[in-house]
């Protein structure tokens, strides 16, 4: 499928690139998707989460009253989990949350989230720039010109280019990665995707 270019003034360049449609026009799965969500969110967890046992506490180890009789629950120390400032029971523990998910899920996962922006026509083509010098004012007369100012973007690059980052990096509604850093993750949490003309070919190999 073949898409328009536009400049960075917002015109209709005359110019088509070409989608491939096994990267962009796929049924999209769901579950693929909701696995590779899962697993990056996951994996950017720290896992240091730890409260005390009763082991861990500082206290006297004095039992406080009989065992019996005493009309309330059964407790021994002070430490005890059924007394304030006790242990903890069944509390976190320090602990890994990552998972393993295959090369070729996490590929389809990327295709149908690429799919579903294609469908909802959020996907912009744009001829390659850049600027001389990172200027924020610069980008967003871009992003005005190109009608999508309102939205929360994440522009693709081909490769990593610092003048194009630093000056978007200001800009709470937008995001600029390279295409060997996309993810499924970062296509679905913008609205709206800025691809510059280089990337799509490097994406239709996806």
């Amino acid at each position: 499928m073949e898409v328009s270019v536009y400049n960075i003034k917002g015109e209709d360049t005359g110019k088509k690139v070409s989608l491939e449609e096994g990267v962009f026009g796929i049924e999209p799965n769901d579950h693929v998707i909701y696995l590779d969500v899962k697993q990056y969110m996951a994996n950017k967890r720290q896992g240091t989460a730890k409260s005390k046992e009763r082991s861990e506490i500082t206290g006297s180890t004095r039992k406080l009253g009989r065992q019996k009789g005493g009309g309330g629950a059964r407790r021994g120390d002070i430490k005890s989990p059924v007394m304030v400032g006790g242990g903890r029971i069944f509390g976190p523990k320090p602990r890994d949350y990552s998972f393993k998910l295959n090369k070729k899920e996490k590929a389809l996962a990327r295709r149908s989230a690429l799919s579903y922006k294609l469908i909802d026509e959020a996907i912009t083509v744009v001829e390659d720039f850049t600027f001389e010098a990172p200027k924020t004012k610069e980008f967003l007369s871009i992003v005005k010109n190109l009608n999508i100012d309102d939205k929360k973007l994440l522009v693709v690059l081909p490769e990593n280019n610092d003048m194009i980052y630093l000056s978007a990096r200001n800009l709470q509604r937008a995001d600029v990665t390279t295409v060997s850093e996309l993810n499924t993750y970062k296509i679905l949490d913008a609205n709206h995707l800025v691809l510059l003309e280089s990337s799509v070919n490097a994406l239709n190999n996806f």
